[in-house]
């Protein structure tokens, strides 16, 4: 697994650390309206997930403004924002926030999404969160992008998250 830290102080990962080129796994997450929403459903669509530890915390809220109004440059790509954040808290932020061109995802129900994609934090202050990561993926299921971001408290790298969802 990579290196992650919070503020300098390392961070305990569990899961699978994904590879561009391999597939990515499916997913069972809840919606802001409580519907279970899988990675299948978007087929035929280049997706970016940005998984975040909340969107109650300074970066995060900036990383989902920034891709709510990247996603609009982006045919044909939808940008789904994970966090173990509760669904009614995410429906409530985004209508605060005026973000509808993202779609916001809960993995708070078994955190399997977490161990999947190898970001769920695992003891600490952030326990059961999930790491700041970005993973592209393309129409037909394959990574075509993947970042770790290694300091959970800076943004991830936009320029090559775009270039890879181009």
């Amino acid at each position: 697994m990579p290196t992650i830290t919070l503020k300098g102080n390392p961070v305990q990962v569990s899961g699978t650390e994904l590879k561009v080129g391999q597939k990515a796994p499916d997913f069972v997450l809840q919606s802001s309206g409580l519907e279970d929403v899988t990675l299948a459903e978007s087929a035929g669509k280049t997706r970016i997930i940005a998984t975040i530890p909340s969107l109650d915390t300074s970066v995060c809220h900036a990383e989902t403004k920034r891709f709510n109004d990247e996603v609009a440059n982006l045919p044909n790509a939808v940008v789904l924002v994970v966090s173990t954040d509760l669904p009614f808290g995410q429906k409530r932020w985004c209508g605060a926030e005026g973000c509808d061109k993202v779609t916001t995802l809960s993995d708070h129900r078994t955190t399997q999404f977490g161990k999947d994609y190898g970001v769920l934090i695992d003891g600490g202050k952030l326990d059961r969160c999930l790491a700041r990561a970005i993973f592209v993926v393309d129409p037909q299921g394959t990574l075509k992008h993947v970042e770790y971001v290694s300091e959970i408290s800076t943004h991830p790298n936009y320029d090559a998250v775009l270039a890879a969802a181009k």
